[in-house]
């Protein structure tokens, strides 16, 4: 290798800041919103060297925040203006990929028109060629996807300003070294480049040696950790019974508020739905969430208002709730060290807590690694059942019995008590105080409820809405909204119309959360959901109060304001004569417009109009 200077790096520098670090001011403004304000050993020594232009090599280990040494400065190297592939980032998995990803864009989230791809293997090649195409700046890829799209010409790096390879002797030991040697060498020579590596073996110095000019080398040991106030479980649960395992788990918790963390940002949108159906106050924070929502979200946790919390890593950093008493990992982090930050949001300020780990039967080499990193051994429990969920909510309720009987005021319901005995002879009191404990918890009886029945993936599938199929597009959009008549909604309450859809991003889980976290509902509150290109319509049959419908309309759902207002429904087609017709009597109002088809159709930008999703939450 070229002479280096070697600077160690073993213990976080006292006294130094984010603010230190001469970050650009959107970087800097995105680190301490995402709750960054002592940067890590790694970080502290990396940053200061690339934003000065330098190589660097990193002997570095997952867990000491690597992550944001390459990609704070790998974010100031890239101009959003310029729509040209501007950085590469060389991950050996895909999980990986897809983390850093996800953690580049919560870093550039103040920086306007800078767009980040995962690109890996086992995902269609169409929807990254159009994200590559579309002028993404940052391309965080596994190095056999990263090749193939350089085969076919979907990915030129003749601009690229900045090569990070993240985990290098991992890439080596999967067979990636002669790819990772061809990307870097179809880049420009005058990159800069940053290697982190676990360790340095002979053939990680030659790439070292090969592609970088002049490197800083930084090597920092990880700090073994260990949280020995928090009982560490794990319970062995199959992927699609997960959702119902967790409402379970958390209907027997005693804790005053939880944290469930999932791995990417649609897990956490589909999770807090599957909880709020459910009938559970919980909420979701992922890098899809603006900071100010973000703020207002962990408020509303700090206050009570919302006892679950389901986030991703990235989104949880500098999360501190006292509240919190149990962390639930629906998903195996993908390293051992993320499960050390994970569990330590409980357990806080002397006090204990619990950490449940959901293992899939094939993750067991997953959670041996986590207990050899802790130095602990996990307890294996088993999830409660819908018995034992009704039996503590029985147990919760008789335990209110003696605070309410000294509170009087009963003879109304000794009354009726003894007039039902006395008009039912074959039932005693105890049958009577057996089956009003039983309506008391919810339990109608043996038929399954779908909030305990062991489908436990009943509500997801609810929440998930389901892509139109089949029909060509017939007719023209008479009032521009996109909509088909047959698309109307069943008239059961009012509907109102949402300025967000499909061309949006907008998912169904998304706009569950932002109405029932926004209005105060609950699933059961909502009627049909329909998600059309460009707006979408929801039936509330109990309808909103001014209060609702004012906050409704402030929140947002991919990133756009959702715009709440009573829908009047679409137009109706021009008579040939051209004279207007009167409006329509009814729910939905109509005015004149341009033809319509035959069919009385609509088309939205030369689509087929009718919704392409379409859900009723219960």
């Amino acid at each position: 290798m070229p002479e280096t200077t070697q600077p160690t790096a073993t213990a976080e520098p006292a006294g130094l800041t984010f603010a230190d670090l001469d970050l650009p001011a959107p970087l800097r403004e995105a680190v301490l919103g995402l709750g960054f304000t002592t940067p890590t050993a790694i970080q502290a020594e990396a940053i200061p060297a690339l934003l000065a232009g330098r190589d660097i090599t990193g002997v570095a280990q997952t867990g000491t925040g690597k992550t944001a040494a390459f990609g704070l400065p790998l974010l100031a190297a890239v101009d959003p203006e310029l729509r040209e592939v501007q950085a590469i980032v060389l991950a050996p998995t895909r999980e990986l990929a897809m983390q850093v990803a996800e953690a580049l864009e919560s870093f550039a989230s103040r920086m306007p028109g800078l767009e980040v791809v995962p690109v890996y293997g086992g995902s269609p090649y169409l929807p990254q060629q159009r994200a590559i195409r579309g002028g993404a700046q940052v391309i965080v890829g596994t190095p056999g996807r990263i090749i193939d799209h350089l085969d076919r010409g979907s990915l030129k790096l003749d601009s690229v300003r900045f090569l990070a390879l993240d985990e290098a002797d991992e890439m080596l030991r999967m067979g990636f070294v002669d790819d990772v040697d061809r990307i870097a060498s179809a880049t420009p020579a005058g990159k800069q480049v940053a290697l982190f590596s676990a360790t340095m073996p002979p053939a990680i110095r030659r790439v070292a040696s090969q592609h970088l000019v002049d490197p800083v080398e930084i090597t920092v040991s990880r700090q073994s950790s260990t949280v020995t106030s928090v009982r560490q479980t794990y319970a062995v649960v199959p992927f699609r019974h997960k959702a119902g395992a967790l409402a379970r788990v958390l209907a027997v918790s005693e804790a005053d508020a939880a944290i469930v963390f999932v791995r990417t940002r649609s897990a956490a949108e589909d999770v807090a739905v599957s909880l709020v159906e459910r009938g559970v106050a919980a909420a979701y924070i992922s890098g899809d969430v603006a900071q100010g929502d973000r703020e207002k979200i962990v408020e509303r946790v700090r206050s009570g208002a919302i006892n679950v919390l389901v986030a991703t890593d990235v989104a949880a950093r500098g999360l501190d709730i006292d509240r919190i008493g149990l962390v639930v990992n629906f998903d195996v982090p993908g390293e051992p060290e993320a499960y050390v930050h994970r569990i330590g949001r409980t357990g806080r300020a002397g006090r204990t807590g619990e950490a449940l780990t959901f293992v899939t039967p094939n993750e067991q080499g997953k959670l041996r690694a986590i207990e050899r990193t802790t130095r602990q051994q996990l307890e294996q429990i088993q999830i409660p059942s819908p018995a034992d969920v009704s039996a503590h909510r029985v147990t919760q309720l008789l335990g209110r019995v003696p605070a309410r009987s000294e509170l009087g005021r009963l003879d109304l319901y000794r009354t009726a008590a003894a007039e039902f005995l006395a008009a039912h002879p074959e039932v005693d009191t105890a049958e009577l105080v057996a089956v009003l404990a039983a309506l008391a918890v919810g339990d109608e009886g043996p038929a399954p409820r779908p909030t305990e029945g062991d489908d436990l993936d009943d509500a997801l599938s609810r929440a998930h809405l389901t892509p139109e199929r089949g029909g060509a597009p017939r007719g023209r959009d008479s009032a521009g909204d996109g909509r088909r008549s047959a698309a109307r909604t069943s008239g059961t309450g009012p509907r109102y119309r949402l300025a967000v859809g499909q061309q949006h991003g907008a998912q169904p889980g998304a706009i569950v959360g932002a109405l029932t976290n926004e209005g105060g509902l609950t699933g059961k509150d909502l009627g049909k959901i329909d998600i059309f290109s460009t707006f979408s319509l929801v039936e509330i049959p109990g309808g909103l109060s001014t209060e609702a419908f004012d906050r409704i309309g402030r929140a947002r759902v991919a990133g756009r304001p959702l715009r709440i207002r009573v829908d009047e429904g679409p137009r109706a087609p021009r008579p040939s004569t051209g004279a207007s017709r009167p409006p329509h009597s009814g729910t939905s109002h109509h005015s004149a417009g341009r033809p319509a088809g035959r069919d009385g159709g609509y088309r939205d930008g030369g689509r087929d109009a009718r919704p392409r999703h379409t859900s009723t939450p219960r």
